[in-house]
């Protein structure tokens, strides 16, 4: 650095002139310089502080600036409530979702005796016992139970109610001439409107009939079912408690099989949304081409299905006519069945997705799930197609399910046989009759789908047991089965996404979060803790907590933005600041012993100076 007058010692003074008496040529010894030079040279003068405060001055300016180069290089990141997600995990693991519902047995007696309180309270302890030996539902929480006993004598219930609106003497074993759908109709009249409180209540009617042999059920399409026969206490107690985990809480699956609450999700989009696609495929227009009209009639027949899934998700549907469009799978010629076969190993290859482009919806946005039903017409040479199942056996429906996807049905033309010529482009339209057969089919894929069987004709619980269809294609009590399922699911799912949120958050420390991204995970807590505690809104508020926490997870902020480690962060400005940063540490260094050795001199000035004085 630049010398600063004031700070040095002054120069040493001229030496004295030789005086008269020196004799001429001789050199005299005593040299001031080499005198002077085993001794440090003293300073005479306080040293000054000029050069110190700069320097010091400049490293400060540096060590402020630190902070405010921290602060402008910020990131901002909104708290995430971790706390309340790591105790909804709790709640959800120890606790699985579930919804209350209530069990609620009638026994419609022959007789005419008097009908004693005591005795439903008794009956009502032995259907609670008989469910505590079946399989606890997976989605259904305390279940209450009640029981009433009407005969001709009066009408008395148990000490407990579940809210069931039995209407004693609305029903009577009369009524069962008038046949099932309007004996159905008339128990859910008697029975009126039980669920305001959003728990729903399950019915089964005992209906006892003096001289029957044997015992028959049947499943009504509302929330409700009746046993009928001559029947002791103890098989109606057995049947009321099968009837009720079997079917109102499990569906109808067994064991083992898939379906609904085996681990299998609904086919429904984060937002709640499902379009429907259905698209009519001619393989080769130039045998025939096939046409329909699906906005005059498909539309109609499915607004019902659409109005009962309304509480599960908003459906809209959409549909086309595609051409050229072969399959992928091979097909054999099998002369013993007339046609050729399909086998289930070649279902997998059976869509062709690069010639069939059924992709094209304009219905789904966002996170909507789009579900495919396709109905195939194949080609004169291979026509017709049938599909071959594991046992040898053909397909009743010629159709099949791919999970999660959509379903396709083998539509083989009337006229066609194996070993068909072409028919050079012959025009055809779907009649209605066939139509509503196709859509008959979809409808029990749909109904697969969303996890239930297509149809209950195979069921039985060791006796005669039939079931009331719904024109709905889904009856109130699956309904209320999809609901629950789908809500512990969205429950789950939520739960899934907060907690890979908040990882992901913890995991990058560099990451923007925004405020609205925060807001929107305490909503969506706020919906999950208000789906278990509340049964009447759980599916609604299922939806809305799963809803919002994905609209977290997929905030626009956080996708477009790549995230580097501290290190790279520190990367960057190193070779801005370390070099000037390095070299002003050393002059304050430096100035800071030159002025400690000055102030040592100075300081020794002094002593030798109060010395010789």
């Amino acid at each position: 650095m630049a010398e600063i007058a004031g700070d040095e010692a002054p120069a040493p003074p001229p030496p004295a002139p030789s005086t008269s008496c020196e004799v001429s040529g001789f050199q005299s010894t005593s040299n001031p310089a080499s005198t002077g030079s085993s001794k440090r040279p003293s300073r005479t003068t306080k040293p000054g502080v000029k050069r110190l405060v700069l320097t010091a001055s400049v490293l400060l300016s540096f060590l402020l600036g630190l902070p405010i180069l921290l602060k402008s290089t910020e990131i901002h990141r909104s708290p995430l409530p971790s706390d309340a997600i790591t105790a909804l995990a709790h709640r959800l693991h120890s606790n699985p979702p579930s919804f209350p519902c209530g069990l609620h047995a009638v026994f419609l007696r022959s007789g005419s005796g008097p009908s004693d309180a005591s005795l439903a309270s008794r009956l009502e302890r032995a259907i609670s016992a008989q469910l505590q030996l079946l399989p606890a539902p997976s989605t259904a929480g305390n279940v209450s139970v009640s029981v009433t006993v009407e005969s001709a004598g009066g009408c008395s219930s148990s000490s407990s109610s579940v809210g069931s609106g039995w209407q004693c003497g609305a029903v009577t074993t009369a009524d069962l001439v008038r046949g099932d759908e309007v004996f159905d109709e008339l128990l859910h009249s008697a029975l009126g409107s039980s669920d305001g409180d959003g728990s729903r209540v399950y019915t089964v009617v005992v209906v006892e009939i003096d001289g029957a042999e044997g015992m028959r059920v049947v499943i009504g399409k509302h929330r409700h079912a009746w046993v009928l026969g001559k029947v002791d206490e103890a098989k109606a107690v057995s049947v009321i408690g099968k009837i009720f985990v079997k079917y109102f809480m499990n569906g109808g699956i067994e064991e083992g099989e898939a379906g609904i609450g085996k681990g299998e999700f609904m086919p429904v989009g984060s937002d709640g949304n499902v379009v429907l696609s259905f698209s009519l495929l001619n393989a080769d227009p130039s045998d025939w081409v096939y046409d329909w009209e699906f906005e005059k009639i498909g539309e109609k027949m499915l607004n019902p299905v659409i109005e009962a899934l309304r509480p599960i998700a908003e459906i809209n549907i959409e549909s086309q006519v595609l051409y050229h469009t072969p399959k992928s799978s091979y097909s054999y010629s099998n002369d013993k069945l007339g046609g050729n076969v399909l086998s289930m190993g070649d279902i997998p290859f059976f869509v062709n997705s690069n010639e069939w482009h059924l992709d094209t919806s304009i219905s789904a946005t966002g996170r909507s799930k789009v579900l495919q039903f396709v109905v195939y017409v194949p080609s004169a040479k291979e026509c017709p197609l049938y599909l071959q199942l594991p046992d040898g056996g053909l397909s009743k429906t010629n159709a099949f399910i791919s999970p999660m996807w959509g379903g396709v049905f083998i539509r083989n033309p009337p006229d066609c046989s194996l070993g068909s010529k072409k028919t050079h482009g012959t025009r055809k339209k779907m009649s209605s009759q066939e139509l509503m057969e196709t859509l008959e089919i979809f409808i029990g894929q749909l109904r697969q789908l969303f996890g239930l069987k297509p149809s209950y004709l195979s069921q039985d619980m060791d006796m005669p047991t039939k079931f009331v269809v719904s024109e709905k294609g889904f009856t109130e009590w699956e309904l209320d089965l999809l609901c629950r399922h789908h809500a512990c699911s969205n429950l789950l799912s939520c739960l899934t996404t907060l907690e890979s949120l908040s990882s992901l958050v913890h995991s990058l420390p560099r990451m923007i979060v925004m405020d609205e991204i925060g807001r929107q995970v305490e909503l969506s807590l706020e919906a999950a803790n208000l789906a278990q505690r509340n049964a009447s809104l759980g599916i609604i508020s299922a939806t809305r907590a799963r809803a919002l926490a994905e609209d977290a997870f997929f905030h626009p902020s956080i996708m477009s933005i790549s995230y580097a480690s501290i290190e790279h962060y520190f990367a960057i400005y190193m070779p801005f600041f370390a070099p000037v940063s390095l070299h002003v540490l050393l002059a304050a260094i430096k100035e800071l012993k030159r002025y400690k050795a000055e102030r040592a001199k100075y300081s020794a000035f002094l002593a030798s100076r109060a010395t010789s004085s």
